[in-house]
């Protein structure tokens, strides 16, 4: 399970500029993601419910989530620190960095993730993916020889942000799509979007000096995602997130029910980041091509 990596992706579900399959970038794809705002934010996580014969007591914790541009690239960086109460055991803290580098052109993915119970490290994952007429696989080093290989129509996570909200700027509903985050070692999984109505964030956003509210005001969607295993088949998902998703990529609040319980991730600082502007990155390319 992909336990409390809440923005996959996602956010993932991670938000951020087109990663696509060179044959999926086109200019209105490129039109889509110039809308995206980089940025950093931090998120209270917090228990909610818990089911019938779970062993959980609380949880609680924060994440921090940053993505920004560059050049050739997205980079995008998650910092989870939980604390988990059970019944009938000690407190366990959680920890995890779980970092990303994606090509302009859809082309490479490179992944890192660590986790750690308190303080000893329990997993680790690295490799590269690859998404082109060439090569669509993704290859680890850690774990040495662990490989998975995807359909040329799947996403990286950010191309997956980035065509869920184009999927909602044209008025479309349902948008189905194989994702490979490299967040763990269970390869590609589907997920099942529903993209619900418009909303005015602001009437559901209390206004705090640590918001840029800048980066809050503006066209906002109710969106639910089920997430299904691709290797391991299953009738039901792996867990389900509802959230509020805006135009320019921020999430400003997200539910996530997994079977034993559900926690909420809400909104606590936000801030804009200035990156390398694409205007100046295109120059110097102009530029190159000139002096060679």
């Amino acid at each position: 399970m992909r336990l409390l990596l809440g923005f996959l992706m996602l956010f993932w579900i991670s938000p951020a500029a087109a990663v696509l399959p060179s044959s999926k970038i086109t200019e209105d794809t490129e039109t889509t993601s110039s809308i995206l705002q980089p940025h950093k934010a931090l998120y209270d996580i917090n228990l909610v419910a818990t089911r019938s014969g779970s062993q959980i007591v609380n949880i609680k914790g924060q994440m921090f989530y940053e993505w920004k541009q560059t050049c050739e690239g997205y980079i995008t960086d998650h910092r989870f620190k939980l604390k988990y109460e059970y019944t009938d055991s000690p407190a366990t803290q959680i920890t995890s960095d779980f970092s990303t580098y994606e090509r302009l052109d859809g082309s490479e993915f490179n992944f890192s993730s660590r986790r750690k119970r308190n303080q000893d490290i329990y997993e680790e994952y690295r490799g590269i993916a690859a998404l082109d007429d060439q090569n669509i696989q993704a290859t680890y080093t850690i774990p040495e020889e662990e490989s998975f290989e995807f359909s040329a129509d799947s996403y990286f996570p950010m191309g997956h942000t980035v065509e869920m909200l184009r999927q909602a700027m044209m008025g479309n509903k349902f948008f189905n799509a194989v994702v490979f985050d490299g967040s763990d070692d269970e390869g590609p999984i589907e997920i099942n979007t529903f993209i619900g109505e418009a909303v005015n964030p602001m009437a559901l956003i209390e206004p705090s000096k640590k918001l840029d509210m800048e980066l809050l005001n503006n066209k906002a969607w109710k969106v639910q995602m089920a997430v299904f295993p691709i290797f391991d088949k299953a009738e039901t998902s792996d867990y389900e997130m509802k959230m509020v998703f805006h135009e320019n990529g921020v999430i400003s609040d997200m539910f996530i029910d997994y079977d034993d319980f559900s926690v909420t991730q809400k909104l606590v600082a936000l801030e804009a980041i200035t990156g390398e502007n694409p205007k100046s990155c295109q120059k110097q390319s102009s530029l190159s091509k000139i002096t060679n």
